[in-house]
């Protein structure tokens, strides 16, 4: 009797120790696999591998020693940049918000994603000066004080200049701090093709409060990346080519303006030789300053950075990569990769594929990356607004 008491009351202790073992296991794992951002919300964590294949990374061919991780899945991430102290701005098209991506073990994967600003008119690019965020709407620059100590509880912004143009075509803005301390701000066409008034169709500079705004390039229908060389400071920018030309014309550009006033053509001469049908009638376009590389027609260049970092190998250095969004008005497709161009004495003198495999076969697309950054480690970020994620490519031997 004795011997069946005890087996029972053995039996009943291991259920109730399995029991236990089960419930801490599932606590643990559910406190494991989500956070809480800015706004109090949960935000699920999932794990690398499930990242990976939840978006087809599988697919994307790189160089041998290259491979890729989902970063931080941002919602309609458009255009980066990077804080003092390591964390990751994120501007956004669609949704009006902010986003600021957080690393903090430093293992390639953002453990934090906050929303630190809502409500904004199409707020695409971020630039970051003496420990405050410039944010680009439509028509106004914004700036966020002190941004990085207060990603829980962002402060107001302050309006620092409001009379860009109001119109959405092309109204969406890339901005960047060159060499010079002043913010940079392209202005798109209003249009697909149009002759504009002074303020569109070109780049502008403004000094840190918003003062100063003055025209530095002409004849750009709609650039949305530019970077200075590391070495010789000298600015490189893309631009979008015009429709409505046919598939294979005319290309996008890859321009460079080592000196304020010059202009590059639109609407008057596309890609450096092709006259428009209409505005190009009595121009001659040996009167403008050509592209020095033509990227390719419709692929939709967008953000471009020079590589600073250490972790590729040495041939990278300082060499540039381009993130191409991919064409919508092709009969059959192209873009949806990134490209780096070389550089040998400030020409261009090649242009390869360096991540691929967002067009797939039967014009499938699986990504459209919008722009590229450097990692404090010298992985190279890659942007995807369609997809709502930021990738990491990184490198080892």
């Amino acid at each position: 009797m004795s011997i069946v008491l005890n087996s029972r009351l053995f039996l009943k202790a291991c259920l109730a120790s399995t029991l236990f073992l089960f419930l801490f296991s599932c606590k643990e794992k559910e406190a494991s696999t989500s956070i809480k951002t800015a706004d109090t919300t949960q935000a699920a964590i999932t794990s690398p591998d499930s990242l990976f294949a939840k978006y087809s990374l599988d697919k994307i061919k790189l160089q041998p020693g290259f491979k890729i991780n989902v970063f931080a899945e941002v919602p309609n991430a458009r255009s980066m940049c990077w804080g003092a102290k390591g964390t990751l701005f994120v501007g956004n098209m669609g949704g009006g918000k902010v986003f600021a991506a957080v690393d903090n073990d430093k293992n390639g994967v953002a453990e934090k994603v906050y929303t630190i600003a809502s409500g904004l008119n199409t707020p695409c690019g971020v630039a970051f000066k003496n420990g405050n965020l410039y944010v680009a709407e439509i028509n106004r620059i914004l700036r966020y004080d002190d941004i990085e100590n207060h990603l829980d509880n962002p402060p107001s912004y302050k309006v620092i200049y409001d009379k860009y143009p109001t119109e959405g075509w092309h109204g969406w803005k890339f901005i960047a701090f060159g060499p010079d301390g002043k913010l940079y701000v392209p202005v798109g066409a209003p249009c697909n093709v149009c002759e504009p008034d002074s303020i569109h169709a070109c780049i502008t500079r403004i000094n840190d409060d918003g003062t100063g705004l003055e025209v530095f390039a002409k004849g750009i229908r709609n650039s949305v990346g530019l970077a200075w060389h590391p070495q010789t400071g000298q600015l490189w920018f893309t631009d979008n080519g015009r429709d409505e030309l046919g598939d294979n014309v005319p290309s996008d550009e890859l321009n460079t303006a080592p000196q304020k006033g010059m202009h590059f053509g639109f609407p008057y001469c596309h890609q450096g030789d092709i006259p428009d049908p209409k505005f190009g009638q009595g121009k001659n376009c040996a009167d403008y300053t050509p592209p020095a590389l033509k990227l390719g027609p419709h692929v939709a260049s967008l953000g471009l950075r020079f590589y600073t970092g250490n972790m590729f190998p040495a041939e990278y250095k300082n060499q540039m990569f381009i993130a191409e969004h991919g064409s919508w008005n092709r009969s059959q497709k192209i873009g949806y990769q990134v490209v780096m161009v070389k550089l040998e004495n400030n020409k261009v003198v090649q242009s390869t594929p360096f991540a691929s495999g967002w067009l797939q076969p039967g014009d499938s697309v699986i990504g459209r990356p919008v722009d590229v950054e450097v990692a404090a480690d010298g992985a190279l970020l890659v942007s995807d607004d369609s997809k709502g994620a930021i990738y990491r490519i990184s490198y080892s031997k």
